[in-house]
């Protein structure tokens, strides 16, 4: 393992010792007050809160806009309110007996960044847009499951479901001043759900400029739309303690001003700049001249940042995440595709359904090496996965049965995968990852090296992707094999199974993997009060996922952040979009 890793090394080494030197702050001296810089490494995909779903775009509305209740600082289950007056329960009356009716008092004196006062219509308007819009591999499944009973508008054959709209007014109405949610059955993390998805927009602003008007005659045509076809897709008007000033896409900058108008005390900062920088070298000396106030930078590069006067390393930070995860895709899209080489099992390509043959699958789960990439690459921070549930949640299974580096059991797969026709003829295709992320770029390298060291006819290129590019060659099913990973959308153990296994599921829906089995075990674990009983059928789904295996599974990892000493009132959420990296804006001050 190490002589597969250490070019890699070597290489960041020799980056180091060529960057030049820079000039720190005085000591004392508060570079920019006022201005908090973030440093991430890829540009976000929309700022859609319906559309988007990954966690670059996602860090930045829940900036500039604001769903009903939010988490108490680093806590993953006491939330506190934001659009909604106070958070529902049974015991203030907000939650029915039978756990199937919410009653959510919403806040008033909340206006937008136009200065227009929010009303209870735009809540429910924006709720019921989330629900609808539902494009593929979105958002949606996260509120159309727990409020309709569904987790998509659309049917297998891709039209429109007969009763989505009378299922949606049962499901969210309102009474005065009160959004009310009936459910067609309880579901406990409901709120949680709440806490990060679905917050108030401008029916009235997004009306004016072209988007749904909330009338059931006009809500299929907005149905699964494309991404920039949304008013909201690089403009954004919201109620969030800051409002976007400007996206700059060709330079991957974002600056966001400071809301005057928030209902609560103004921010403490007067602009926030986002910025996509691919190369680490840049992101370290701007962190090190005062440039900067905090970057994103991956594990494997913590020691270069370590010592630096001025800046604080924060390690050890939990997560609620499973990444990096490689997804094979069951039926690749190859129309137009690059990636495919031949589109035929000839030696200069592969197939369309290459990885729907199993023993493809475990090939390549016995070829990486899980002890050496959490040694070398993430320098011993983590544990070997043993599942999709990562070890933070409830229905984790510490014993559960994991893949481990063995390149004879990986021959011996190549050789019965596609009645042997893999073995005599060999392959070549590519696997992509996202520019700039050195743990996924790791993954596919040591995936190459090994694969291709078994049989001279094997061949793997490797292709950084810039990441807006990069999602949708995923959602178009076009990647044979793609590194990424899953952030927690909520603290529940279904928040993993749903979308990493059930057919419905974001990954499971662009790897073309279903398995009815699978959808059962999620479903029954989801509607389970009893959380031992929980345990085991996720136990049980996991233990399938290692037999099936539509994915692997490499670590449960901590985090580390990085910024500078002058940086005041952050603080650690593992729930929250980017964090440690990127973060809720709203408390942090310089001085």
């Amino acid at each position: 393992m190490i002589a597969r890793i250490r070019p890699v090394m070597r290489l960041i080494l020799v980056v180091a010792l060529l960057l030049p030197t820079v000039p720190a702050p005085a000591a004392g001296e508060v570079k920019n007050p006022g201005v908090y810089t973030y440093l991430t490494i890829s540009d976000a995909d929309s700022l859609d809160p319906a559309y988007s779903y990954d966690t670059a775009s996602h860090m930045l509305w829940m900036n500039l806009y604001e769903p009903l209740f939010q988490f108490e600082k680093t806590s993953t289950s006491k939330l506190i309110p934001l659009i909604a007056a106070e958070v529902p329960s049974q015991e203030n009356g907000g939650i029915s007996p039978d756990g199937r009716t919410y009653t959510i008092q919403l806040r008033k004196g909340v206006r937008f960044h136009d200065g227009a006062p929010m009303t209870p219509e735009d809540m429910k308007w924006s709720l019921q847009r989330f629900l609808l819009m539902d494009r593929a591999a979105g958002p949606s499944a996260l509120l159309l499951e727990p409020l309709l009973g569904y987790a998509a508008t659309r049917g297998d054959d891709g039209k429109i479901l007969p009763d989505v709209w009378k299922d949606l007014q049962k499901a969210v109405s309102l009474q005065g001043d009160k959004l009310i949610l009936r459910l067609p059955r309880p579901y406990a993390p409901l709120l949680t759900i709440l806490a990060s998805w679905a917050p108030v927009m401008s029916k009235a602003w997004a009306i004016k400029n072209g988007d749904w008007d909330g009338t059931e005659a006009t809500w299929q045509r907005y149905n699964n739309p494309s991404k920039e076809s949304s008013p909201f897709f690089e403009r954004a008007m919201g109620t969030g303690p800051f409002k976007l000033e400007r996206w700059d896409r060709k330079t991957k900058e974002f600056i966001l001003a400071r809301n005057d108008l928030y209902w609560r005390e103004p921010a403490k900062l007067k602009n926030v700049v986002i910025k996509g920088v691919a190369e680490f070298g840049t992101r370290k000396l701007m962190l090190q001249a005062g440039d900067a106030d905090a970057i994103y930078a991956d594990r494997p590069l913590l020691t270069q940042l370590q010592g630096i006067p001025g800046v604080k390393v924060i390690d050890d930070l939990p997560t609620v995440e499973m990444s990096p995860v490689v997804f094979f895709t069951y039926e690749i899209n190859a129309q137009g595709n690059s990636f495919l080489g031949s589109g035929k099992l000839d030696g200069k390509g592969i197939p369309a359904d290459f990885f729907s043959d199993k023993d493809v699958r475990k090939a390549f789960a016995y070829a990486f090496d899980y002890k050496g990439f959490i040694s070398d690459v993430m320098r011993g921070k983590g544990t070997q996965a043993t599942g999709a549930i990562p070890k933070s949640l409830p229905g984790h299974n510490p014993k559960g049965r994991k893949y481990s580096l063995d390149l004879k059991k990986a021959e011996e797969h190549f050789r019965k995968a596609w009645g042997g026709k893999v073995w005599e003829n060999g392959f070549k295709f590519t696997i992509a990852f996202n520019t700039a992320n050195l743990p996924r770029q790791t993954v596919c390298q040591i995936l190459k090296r090994n694969i291709e060291g078994l049989n001279p006819k094997f061949k793997i290129d490797v292709r950084a992707v810039e990441w807006p590019t990069f999602l949708d060659g995923y959602k178009q099913s076009k990647l044979p094999i793609f590194v990424m990973g899953w952030n927690a959308d909520y603290p529940d153990p279904h928040n993993f199974a749903f979308p990493m296994l059930h057919s419905k599921g974001d990954y499971p829906m662009t790897q073309k993997f279903k398995n009815p089995e699978f959808d059962r075990l999620v479903e029954e674990a989801n509607a389970e009060p009893s959380v031992s009983r929980r345990k085991d059928l996720y136990a049980k789904l996991q233990d399938l996922a290692f037999e099936e295996v539509p994915q692997l599974y490499i670590i449960d990892a901590v985090r580390y952040r990085t910024q500078r000493e002058w940086v005041k009132g952050w603080y650690h959420n593992p729930i929250f979009p980017d964090s440690p990296y990127g973060s809720y804006f709203y408390p942090i001050s310089k001085d």
